[in-house]
């Protein structure tokens, strides 16, 4: 046997990953920028205890560890942070999460599955019970009286991409070794779950010091097939009006100038997602914006005409699609370029699977000297600028909007329309649930290719400040503004705190209107009248939660953790707290902004439609209507079994 060093596994799970890189291009960096974590019994004397040896011998020696550690306030926040790390660089990077038994490793699910729905890498050691079972039960175990193998990490199976349980020393090199595979794999990756018992964690063993070398992890970008390329320019030519639909694909390879240039030389309009917005800039004579239940009249116009659909990265979601109605014409044929085949075999269209970057390069080359007729690119310029000219109407509403607004509020378009104006180019906007995700992906004007980032896969509230610090700490010199209301702050404001900690800059834009407005407005068009979406006291004569409002202040309560707190009442001073929050020292912590707005003004429509069924039957007028809606919104939906593969 070779050369050995005794650790414990925690010990040598912490130095192995402080070796892992990653690398694209030829250009590498750190797999790993560090491990966020809480700790409890069930990892303070493993993996707590390695982080600690490795802090100690890095200080003593005048550095930094190689797995630096950020204690957090919540584990489902710390997944979230590190998401927004991952996502912010390219995938090619992001940290490891640990947490204690029971319920600390639980609240990590909700961040497992946002990761794994999103494509998002990130590494996740929930602590386990004893794999001995020496002490059984131990405090917060469970007990499943059919299996004595079951725990509560068994959860964490169908949310992640790789799932592995350490219960004996030499079964860590190859869980190890697998997860860092499917991390840095554009098709695999996801959430990586490595449950470790918590007598694991401390048992020591002989390892192969080969174990612990340096190791690159290369992150590859697959060519297209001639014969997929060949087949989906015979495609493409035949078409009279195609239509490009963007993904988050686009950016996490880069592709980003590649789709510029296909989109001038061939003139084909290109609509993006929620997360592939900002694949071209504001102002690229093709774009013509966000597409689908949340998109611009112009995408969704050329999309209900389109005769050839090319879809670049996305997976085809119900927003996307509108529920399988935004593509409306008859016979209409799809070309997938994505890496992942499963993704590329949607709407049976023509699978090319490939590197976005390398298949738009490829499709660029073919298609040399095709472009559609000038009539087409016209009638693009002319959808463009009509809701073009919505959106700065949106920005600062007419005397007819603000002299019907309550107690002169802001509208959350107008709030939306300032930070867009007044923020860097290179800032990142940032949002999760509610009604904001939808405005800003129709309303946004995106001015850099990393200055949008919205999680609409999993949409989940509370994403918002914490994904804020992962942004933040992938690059320090973007100004990041999250952009949450009321009930998303709620969910996760104990972030704060940690960008207290570390003196981490954001800035929230929290939007107070008293209640979940995105649902309460969907409530209201299904027919159930907003019930139980405003933050109201419970009526003393109604008992219903129709009384007044709430005595709750979200700003007392950000001071109260530490952020620098604005208080707005007016577009005057929103542009004046935009401005201090701007030269807010960049090690200065969290800044909030608070805004009241009238939720009773919507941004511009979509002219669109999203599938949430209605009840059937009922006593309620209101629902009753709304079925009627829904049934013949129902008449328009698609199947797409027709293949795009015909000539």
């Amino acid at each position: 046997m070779g050369e050995t060093v005794r650790l414990t596994v925690a010990q040598a799970t912490v130095r192995f990953l402080g070796q892992q890189w990653s690398e694209r291009d030829g250009e590498r960096q750190r797999l790993f920028a560090g491990c966020f974590g809480i700790f409890g019994h069930g990892n303070v004397a493993g993996i707590g205890q390695a982080l600690l040896q490795e802090e100690l011998a890095a200080t003593e020696s005048g550095g930094v560890a190689d797995l630096p550690y950020v204690l957090v306030r919540n584990e489902q926040a710390m997944v979230h942070t590190a998401v927004g790390f991952a996502r912010q660089q390219d995938r090619l990077q992001t940290w490891a999460c640990t947490a204690s038994v029971g319920p600390g490793s639980t609240n990590m699910l909700t961040g497992a599955a946002l990761a794994t729905i999103n494509r998002i890498p990130v590494l996740l050691l929930p602590s386990g019970t004893f794999a001995t079972r020496v002490s059984a039960p131990v405090l917060q175990e469970l007990e499943a009286p059919y299996a004595g193998d079951v725990t509560v990490n068994d959860a964490f199976r169908p949310l992640s991409r790789f799932f592995d349980e350490v219960n004996r020393p030499e079964q860590l090199p190859s869980a190890l070794l697998s997860a860092m595979r499917v991390l840095t794999d554009p098709v695999e990756t996801g959430a990586v779950t490595i449950s470790l018992p918590q007598d694991v964690q401390a048992e020591a063993f002989d390892w192969p010091v080969e174990l612990f070398d340096e190791r690159v992890w290369h992150v590859a970008r697959p060519v297209p097939e001639p014969s997929r390329v060949a087949a989906a320019i015979d495609v493409i030519r035949s078409a009279r009006k195609p239509l490009v639909v963007a993904g988050g694909g686009v950016h996490y390879s880069g592709a980003e100038d590649a789709l510029a240039d296909f989109a001038s030389a061939t003139g084909i309009p290109v609509a993006e997602t929620q997360a592939g917005k900002g694949s071209l800039l504001h102002g690229h004579a093709q774009l013509v914006g966000a597409v689908g239940s949340t998109g611009t009249t112009a995408a969704n116009a050329l999309a209900a005409e389109a005769d050839v659909v090319i879809g670049i990265g996305t997976r085809w979601s119900d927003f996307t699609t509108a529920s399988r109605t935004a593509f409306a014409r008859t016979g209409v044929r799809f070309v997938n370029i994505n890496v992942a085949g499963f993704d590329a075999g949607k709407q049976s269209g023509l699978s090319v699977v490939a590197d976005a970057r390398e298949a738009l390069v490829a499709l660029t080359e073919a298609l040399d000297g095709w472009s559609v007729s000038d009539t087409y690119r016209k009638r693009q310029g002319t959808l463009w600028r009509r809701w073009d000219k919505a959106v700065t109407t949106a920005y600062a509403p007419p005397a007819s909007v603000t002299d019907a607004l309550a107690d002169g509020l802001l509208t959350q378009a107008s709030v939306i329309g300032a930070v867009n104006e007044l923020s860097d180019p290179r800032d990142v906007v940032l949002c999760a649930a509610g009604s904001m995700p939808g405005d800003l992906h129709k309303l946004w004007r995106v001015r850099d290719r990393k200055g949008y980032h919205v999680e609409y896969g999993y949409s989940c509230m509370g994403y918002e400040v914490p994904a804020s610090i992962g942004i933040r700490l992938a690059d320090p010199t973007r100004d990041v503004f999250a952009m949450v209301g009321d009930g998303g702050y709620l969910m996760m404001p104990t972030e704060l705190v940690t960008a207290v900690q570390e003196r981490v800059k954001v800035i929230v834009v929290l939007v107070q209107n008293h209640g979940f407005h995105s649902i309460g407005s969907l409530s209201e068009g299904l027919g159930s009248q907003r019930f139980g979406t405003a933050y109201r006291m419970r009526g003393e004569g109604s008992h219903r939660l129709d009384g007044d409002v709430l005595p709750v202040d979200l700003a007392t309560n950000a001071r109260s953790l530490g952020a620098h707190v604005i208080e707005v009442h007016s577009r005057e001073e929103l542009t004046e707290a935009i401005a201090a929050a701007k030269s807010w020292p960049s090690d200065g912590g969290p800044v909030v902004i608070h805004v009241e707005t009238d939720p009773r003004v919507f941004a511009p429509d979509s002219e669109s439609w999203w599938d949430v069924p209605v009840a059937e039957v009922s006593e309620l007028e209101s629902t009753q209507a709304a079925r009627a809606d829904y049934v013949a919104h129902k008449q328009g939906q698609r199947s797409f079994l027709a293949t795009g593969e015909r000539s």
